[in-house]
């Protein structure tokens, strides 16, 4: 079984991204990510109303960190300490070395490669450094933009469930890609 341990919290850079953790000095920027139409349209829950819900889920990721359960990153600007979107492993499957990996970005920054780049890197982390066996994803079957990030990093697409997700009074699909640590 991994046994896992995110204190002191891992920061992660890239060439141009700090990935770092998720505090309460985010909650307005949490916030804007949250409650934009455009960035939850495939996320499959619903909009954000008040920064206090923002604080809310902040306590709930720093939870998660705290108890090594899950970990999740700001994804920042090296020049920039704002959070313009986040990358995390939601849901570790430490008994199975395994891993969900989940990303979301302002879409004042998309098309740039920065979901790539801070996607890249915490592939690199989650296998060379907590040493999971696979990671995987679970997609909105309609998220052209999420299915090409996963493609670039040699995800393989493993299922496809009709229906299984229900939200916002109707009954979504979901398709599930994973990645093998020697792939």
């Amino acid at each position: 079984m991994l046994e896992l341990n995110f204190d002191p919290f891992p920061i992660l850079e890239t060439e141009r991204l700090v990935l770092r953790r998720i505090t309460l000095e985010d909650a307005q920027s949490y916030f804007e990510l949250r409650s934009n139409v455009d960035a939850m349209k495939h996320i499959c829950k619903p909009l954000q109303t008040s920064i206090e819900e923002s604080k809310t889920m902040i306590y709930k990721i720093n939870e998660m960190i705290a108890f090594n359960d899950g970990i999740g990153w700001a994804v920042c600007f090296k020049t920039d300490n704002k959070m313009i979107g986040s990358v995390s492993f939601h849901r570790i499957d430490k008994a199975h070395y395994r891993a969900e990996i989940g990303y979301m970005l302002h879409p004042t920054y998309w098309k740039q490669g920065i979901v790539s780049e801070a996607v890249e890197k915490i592939i690199q982390y989650g296998f060379d450094t907590l040493k999971f066996h696979s990671i995987e994803a679970h997609i909105d079957p309609t998220n052209v933009g999420s299915e090409k990030i996963l493609q670039k990093f040699n995800f393989v697409k493993e299922a496809y469930f009709k229906e299984n997700y229900f939200f916002a009074g109707q009954f979504l699909d979901t398709a599930v890609y994973s990645l093998l640590q020697h792939s």
